[in-house]
């Protein structure tokens, strides 16, 4: 009975594309204006929704911004209609600039696997689909290094109950996904997805984390 409720309640949850308006095709490419300050550095991560993952990287002390995209498929510019197929091959991802001298590379790891559940292949939360897989990417052998030993130490630590299905993959290129999708769940407070799944699981991560959060001002 209990796996029945458990399961009626997953159902009955919003999913990140259906609280998503639809894309015009027409729409011009969006991509940053602001510029990264020199000394920062950027790292890249797809756990799920990049409405939740967004947030839950802006918390960490030392980020200074977080950008979502699209990363790992072969699709060229790819839009949302054509990530929500699940045929482009691409992840909803992330882009974190952050400065080295506060945290490092090897902290924005275990963000990544603190925050999301690296054990369920091609879904997270209420949401399915390829794209919305796990992805650790790296832009150097040493942040592949990190990457492999964070995870083979958390598999030989039995940190979690199912085997860890993270992608280790290169970044060979990162797409900047349409305006409306950055900063989502600061700009959406009342959205249904981000009421019921993007602002628990950053509370989540916050309780488990407090030592890696931003002052409140």
């Amino acid at each position: 009975m209990k796996t029945f409720f458990s399961l009626l309640f997953v159902i009955t949850l919003q999913t990140c594309i259906s609280s998503t308006p639809s894309f015009n095709n027409s729409d011009p490419v969006w991509t940053p204006t602001q510029t990264v300050q020199e000394g920062m550095k950027k790292a890249y991560f797809a756990s799920g929704c990049f409405w939740c993952v967004e947030a839950i990287y802006e918390s960490v002390k030392g980020v200074s911004e977080v950008y979502s995209g699209y990363a790992g498929g072969e699709t060229k510019n790819p839009n949302y209609n054509q990530i929500g197929t699940g045929r482009t091959g691409h992840a909803e991802a992330v882009e974190v600039i952050y400065d080295p001298k506060v945290v490092n590379f090897g902290t924005l790891v275990q963000v990544f696997f603190g925050s999301h559940d690296p054990t369920t292949p091609n879904q997270q939360g209420p949401d399915y689909g390829s794209q919305y897989r796990s992805i650790a990417f790296y832009t150097s052998d040493q942040e592949r290094e990190i990457i492999q030993n964070y995870m083979q130490m958390l598999e030989e630590g039995n940190y979690f109950p199912k085997a860890i299905v993270t992608e280790i993959k290169p970044l060979e290129k990162f797409y900047y996904a349409e305006e409306y999708h950055q900063d989502y769940e600061k700009n959406n407070p009342n959205n249904p997805y981000v009421q019921q799944v993007s602002i628990p699981r950053l509370r989540k991560f916050q309780k488990q984390y407090p030592e890696l959060l931003k002052e409140e001002h």
